[in-house]
């Protein structure tokens, strides 16, 4: 497994592969909110012991550059995506995501339906009939969610976390995702947020794109996660029917964190199943 970086529109972004660096198909691991290449590095080692497997941090999160100008919108780091994909020769993509990385991915998958392989979603999907959760709220709320970021402290995220993760998460981990919180963050977080209060038409417009592509799916998700219900799991089947679902009773919204077995378990060997026939 190898860290390195990319530069794209003159933004850096880390990256985490492993596997045949000169391989066009790929597994691409696209973390959300707060997400980076630290969500990933079991899985993108096991895939990598039978193809190539790219993780990236995307602008705003992790250790990518920040920048003011970027566009913190679901369009925005979709086209960026594409991007970072071109500029790894990826052309073949089996997209594994999480959290904002899905309505990111799919979006991509939806204008890219000859590059898509196969979809991953980890508490993530099309996500018909969605209502904000009570963060999204505060955050899309004008000096409210500045008031909200200027105030988190390491041991607030800590609390913060507890909520819906019965199985709790790594002290580790919680300290890395606060490392990484910082202003630049923070602002992205908030325009990220802001520029998607309405979801009802992009999400059904997603749908009707995706679902004529009848993709091989998977389907993870925590039972206990507080902010995308456990319910939108078995819906996704409305959007990819060949969906596998799997949902771990006792997790929450990280699950590839708080049951890294569990999330192996299930999502290595489909993802082996689909790079084996190219």
């Amino acid at each position: 497994m190898k860290e390195t970086s990319v530069r794209v529109d003159g933004i850096r972004s880390p990256l985490l592969e492993a596997g045949p660096r000169g391989a066009d198909e790929a597994v691409v691991f696209v973390h959300g909110n707060p997400g980076s290449t630290a969500d990933w590095p079991r899985l993108v080692a096991s895939v990598g012991e039978f193809g190539r497997a790219v993780a990236m941090d995307m602008p705003g999160f992790g250790a990518a550059d920040k920048p003011e100008r970027f566009d913190y919108s679901v369009p925005g780091y979709s086209r960026h995506l594409g991007r970072l994909l071109a500029a790894c020769d990826v052309r073949h993509a089996h997209l594994v995501m999480h959290d904002f990385g899905g309505p990111w991915g799919l979006a991509w998958a939806a204008t890219n339906p000859h590059a898509v392989a196969s979809v991953t979603l980890i508490d993530t999907g099309v996500l018909l009939d969605y209502r904000w959760h009570y963060l999204a709220r505060i955050w899309q709320t004008r000096w409210l969610g500045e008031l909200f970021m200027a105030t988190t402290t390491r041991a607030g995220m800590r609390l913060l976390l507890r909520h819906g993760n019965p199985r709790g998460l790594p002290v580790e981990y919680v300290d890395q995702a606060f490392n990484s919180f910082d202003a630049g963050t923070r602002r992205a977080v908030l325009r990220l947020y802001r520029n998607t209060r309405e979801t009802k038409s992009a999400m059904q417009d997603l749908a009707n794109a995706l679902r004529p592509l009848d993709l091989p799916a998977q389907v993870v998700w925590g039972a206990h996660d507080p902010y995308i219900s456990v319910d939108f799991a078995e819906r996704q089947r409305e959007v990819f029917p060949r969906a596998e679902v799997l949902i771990l009773p006792d997790s929450g919204h990280w699950p590839f964190v708080d049951n890294p077995d569990a999330v192996a378990g299930t999502v290595v060997p489909f993802l082996r199943s689909q790079l084996s026939p190219r």
